[in-house]
C-alpha cells in the first residue's frame, strides 16, 4: 500500500494545544489545516468559537475539542459538561484525557465510568481517549486500553503532547495488541517525521496528532518522495 500526501493529511489531526497558544497561532493552525486538507484541527476550549469561524469555508476539516486537558484529573461531571459544551461550540471530534492518577492507583471502575460518561455525553460524536503513556507502565497501558474498549471509545490515543514521550513504536504495538479492531489507535506525542509515521501505520495507527511544524514537514517529505508517495 502507498500513502500520498493527501492520504497522510486525512490521517492527521493538526493541533495547537500548549499553554502558550495564542490567537495568532490559532490563525496559523487554521491556515495550515486548510492548506493541507487535514482531517481535524484541535485547539484549546476557549478558542473553539474562533476556530469554528476560521474553518467555516473548509467543511472537510473537522474542529476538534479537548476534554479534561491536559491532566485528566477533572471531575467526571466537569468532563461530561465540557464535552457537551465543546460539541455545542462546533466540535466534530473530542480528545479526552483519561484520569491518569486514578488509573495508576488501580481505580479501574472509576476510570471506566469517567470515560463512559464522556462517551455518553458526546452522543455519537467521535471520542478519542488519551492514556498519557509516558506516565504508565505496560500493564497500566493494557488496563487503560481495555477500559477504553469497554467504555466504547472510538480511539485509544498515546499522549497529549505535553509529556516527554507518548507515541513510541512500543506503545503503538502494545495498544494495538490489546484493542485489536474494537477501537482504533491514534499516535500523538513524538510523531515528528515521515519515517516514524510510516512505521506506526504498519503497527496499526490510523490517526496522528501533530503540531503545525511537524505536520507541514511530514506532508512535504512525503511529496518529495519518489513518485510522491511512500510505501507502507
Amino acid at each position: 500500500m502507498q500513502l500520498t500526501p493527501h492520504d497522510i493529511a486525512r490521517m492527521m489531526d493538526l493541533s495547537a494545544v500548549k499553554t502558550y497558544t495564542d490567537l495568532e497561532t490559532v490563525g496559523q493552525l487554521a491556515e495550515e489545516a486548510k492548506r493541507l486538507n487535514c482531517c481535524c484541527a484541535y485547539v484549546l476550549p476557549c478558542y473553539m468559537p474562533r476556530m469554528k469561524e476560521l474553518l467555516a469555508d473548509a467543511p472537510d476539516v473537522l474542529l476538534g475539542g479537548t476534554v479534561g486537558f491536559p491532566s485528566g484529573a477533572h471531575t467526571t461531571a466537569i468532563k461530561a459538561a465540557e464535552a457537551r459544551q465543546l460539541i455545542a461550540d462546533g466540535a466534530g471530534e473530542l480528545d479526552m484525557v483519561i484520569n491518569v492518577g486514578m488509573l495508576r492507583s488501580g481505580k479501574y471502575d472509576y476510570v471506566e465510568n469517567d470515560v463512559r460518561a464522556v462517551v455518553e455525553a458526546a452522543e455519537g460524536t467521535l471520542v478519542k481517549v488519551i492514556l498519557e503513556t509516558h506516565y504508565l507502565t505496560d500493564d497500566e497501558i493494557r488496563r487503560g486500553s481495555e477500559i477504553c474498549v469497554r467504555a466504547r471509545a472510538d480511539f485509544v490515543k498515546t499522549g497529549t503532547g505535553w509529556a516527554e514521550t507518548g507515541a513510541t513504536l512500543h506503545n503503538i504495538a502494545l495498544i494495538k495488541s490489546v484493542i485489536g479492531d474494537d477501537a482504533r489507535v491514534k499516535a500523538s506525542g513524538g510523531v515528528r517525521d515521515l519515517d516514524t509515521l510510516v512505521e506506526m501505520v504498519r503497527l496499526g495507527a490510523t490517526r496522528f496528532g501533530v503540531n503545525i511544524v511537524a505536520g507541514v514537514e511530514i506532508i512535504e517529505a512525503c511529496a518529495a518522495s519518489p513518485g510522491g508517495a511512500v510505501e507502507v
